[in-house]
């Protein structure tokens, strides 16, 4: 269910969304209200889950991570019995860095990131020993041309 915000609570996100430190202070100055109404309005973000957390966006290939690989596979049975014992495999794995259920040809698309090819063609073989899949597809990237992780304000849906 979309979560129901004014126009104070997408400036509040906005704002956050390029400066997760920001004092509420700060915060507050920015989107036009006192810093006690804004800290109510934050919590009340998070409480909803409109604000899942708050991270570090770390480079990854500053700290020896430099390859990332999409894959795509293609399960042998979508039962849902089967699906969730797919989903809970891919858990386990950290070189899995997001995993999404899609429709078309394939059921699942992968990104991951690993420090060198050899690393990632291991993990490819336990990922394709793993029962129930009938095939992975990979395609490894050349060069980001973009990234941005942060939800667009700019094109806020109407209620």
């Amino acid at each position: 269910m979309k979560a129901r915000l004014d126009a104070i609570d997408w400036k509040i996100l906005k704002e956050l969304q390029t400066d997760g430190r920001i004092t509420n202070v700060e915060l507050a100055s920015r989107v036009g209200i006192s810093a006690p109404p804004c800290l109510r309005r934050v919590r009340a973000l998070e409480e909803m889950g409109v604000i899942k957390g708050y991270r570090a966006l770390v480079a990854g290939e500053k700290l020896g991570y430099g390859i990332t690989v999409f894959a795509m596979v293609h399960l042998a049975s979508q039962a849902e019995a089967d699906l969730n014992a797919f989903v809970e495999k891919v858990r386990t794995w950290p070189i899995i860095r997001e995993c999404h259920t899609v429709s078309g040809d394939f059921d699942f698309v992968m990104k991951c990131v690993a420090p060198d090819l050899s690393s990632f063609q291991t993990f490819v073989g336990a990922l394709t020993a793993t029962p129930n899949v009938r095939n992975v597809r990979t395609v490894l990237t050349l060069a980001q041309v973009k990234d941005e992780p942060n939800v667009p304000m700019e094109i806020a849906p109407a209620d």
